[in-house]
C-alpha cells in the first residue's frame, strides 16, 4: 500500500520508543554490518548507526514514499525490496526490525527464513505491535461492517497477524542459542483532537481509506472516529491515554 510518511510520523515519539528498547536488548559488540528491516523512514537506520559507528547500517523498505523521505539521512544505504522475501547477500551479524513483520502473513516461514540469514552467533531482534484485540483496532471492523462501504471494506479486514509469544518461542528456540521474548504494554500520553483516530490512519486504518473514494471515504473515517473517540475519552488536561501492547524477540543463532 502507498504509505503517507507525514501522517505516520505524527507520533514519532511514541513509535520510536519500543525500538530503544529492543536496541538496548542487543549485546553485539562491533558487527560490520546491520540490517533494518522494514526500515520506514530510516528513524531507526540512525540508531542502528549511532550504536554501532562503525558499521554499515542498511535501511531496507519496499515503499518509495517512506525511502524517499529516509534517503535525506547521509552516511547510510537504502534497499527498496519485498522484506517478506528479501535476503542478505552473505550472512548477516544483526537484522533488526521495528513494526514491520506484521504486516506480513506466514511468521513460522518467515522467522525461520530470517534466522537461516544470520551468520552463527548473528541476531535477530524484532518488535511487533500485539495491539490487535484493542477497540482502537476492533473499531476498524467494526465500522467497516456498518455502512454502506461494507462490501468493498469487508474483504480487506485482517485477522490478528501476531501470535501469541509461545508461537515464537516453539519455532526460534531449535534454530537459537539463546533466546528472550517479552512483551510490554505502553500507555502513551497522546495529545490532539481524536488522537487514536489519528494514530491508526497512519498505519492499520490506511488501506481501507484509501480502498474507498469521496464521500463513502470520509464518511468511514467519520464513523470510526466517533467509536474510538467514546472508547477513548480526553483526561482533565485533555490529553488521551492510549495503552499499547507491544512484544519483543531477541533471538541469537546456534
Amino acid at each position: 500500500m502507498p504509505w503517507d510518511p507525514a501522517q505516520y510520523l505524527k507520533f514519532a515519539d511514541h513509535r520510536l520508543r519500543p525500538a530503544i528498547d529492543l536496541l538496548n536488548r542487543v549485546g553485539l559488540e562491533s558487527p560490520e554490518v546491520v540490517y533494518d528491516l522494514g526500515a520506514g523512514t530510516g528513524n531507526v537506520t540512525e540508531l542502528l548507526a549511532e550504536r554501532w559507528p562503525k558499521a554499515r547500517a542498511i535501511g531496507v523498505d519496499s515503499s518509495p514514499e517512506m525511502l524517499e523521505r529516509a534517503e535525506r539521512v547521509p552516511n547510510l544505504e537504502w534497499q527498496r525490496a519485498d522484506i517478506g522475501t528479501w535476503r542478505p547477500d552473505r550472512p548477516a551479524e544483526l537484522i533488526f526490525s521495528n513494526a514491520a513483520l506484521h504486516w506480513l502473513e506466514g511468521h513460522a516461514e518467515l522467522f525461520t527464513g530470517l534466522m537461516s540469514a544470520l551468520a552463527p552467533g548473528g541476531v535477530l531482534a524484532v518488535q511487533m505491535p500485539r495491539n490487535f484485540d484493542a477497540v482502537s483496532h476492533t473499531s476498524i471492523s467494526e465500522a467497516a461492517r456498518g455502512g454502506p462501504w461494507r462490501s468493498t471494506l469487508e474483504p480487506l479486514l485482517r485477522p490478528a497477524p501476531v501470535e501469541p509469544p509461545p508461537f515464537y518461542v516453539r519455532i526460534l528456540s531449535p534454530l537459537t542459542s539463546s533466546l528472550d521474548v517479552w512483551e510490554t504494554e505502553y500507555i502513551q500520553v497522546l495529545k490532539g483532537d481524536n488522537p487514536v483516530k489519528e494514530w491508526t490512519k497512519g498505519t492499520w486504518l490506511r488501506p481501507l481509506l484509501d480502498a474507498l473514494n469521496e464521500p463513502e471515504r470520509s464518511e468511514f473515517e467519520s464513523a470510526y472516529a466517533k467509536l474510538v473517540e467514546k472508547a477513548y475519552p480526553k483526561e482533565g488536561d485533555r490529553t488521551t491515554l492510549f495503552p499499547f501492547k507491544r512484544m519483543f524477540i531477541v533471538a541469537r543463532k546456534r
